[in-house]
């Protein structure tokens, strides 16, 4: 009887293990169901998205203030068209204001952080940013650089 009970309790450590695990592995991977709230959604064209990917930040002043939703090209501009999805708290983001594609750290992640302008008009649900700055690209700079250009 004892033998089973040591069983039985090893089993339900495993099991508790595992589900620990999981979870610190969906926390990690962004894949985690969170309720995201009322969001709206925000544009921004650029002409080199770098290593931006969906479901990556978008921050104001270090600040999450929403997360990436889709990166697509713009058949007509050949630009990357990047849609936001902004929690719907932040209703008030100038209409001047800049979208910045950073990166997080030498080599951490790229986010898209909002410069804030200072018109009295608010950005609406659809629009999008007139002004954007594009990646930096690494590669680029270097191979610039050793080339003399």
């Amino acid at each position: 009887m004892a033998q089973r009970t040591t069983e039985i309790v090893v089993g339900l450590f495993m099991v508790a293990g595992l589900a620990a695990l999981m979870f610190l592995a969906l926390q990690v991977s962004g894949l985690s169901p969170k309720s995201a709230g009322a969001t709206y959604t925000l544009y921004a064209n650029f002409n080199d998205t770098g290593g931006l990917a969906p479901r990556g930040k978008v921050s104001m002043a270090g600040v999450t203030v929403g997360t990436i939703e889709s990166i697509t090209l713009d058949k007509e501009t050949f630009q990357a068209r990047v849609a936001m999805s902004i929690n719907k708290n932040m209703d008030n983001i100038p209409a001047d204001s800049a979208a910045v594609i950073r990166t997080s750290g030498i080599l951490g992640e790229q986010y898209i952080d909002i410069s804030i302008g200072g018109d009295m008009e608010s950005l609406k649900a659809g629009d999008a940013f007139y002004t954007t700055q594009s990646a930096m690209n690494l590669e680029r700079m270097i191979s610039n650089f050793a080339s003399g250009r």
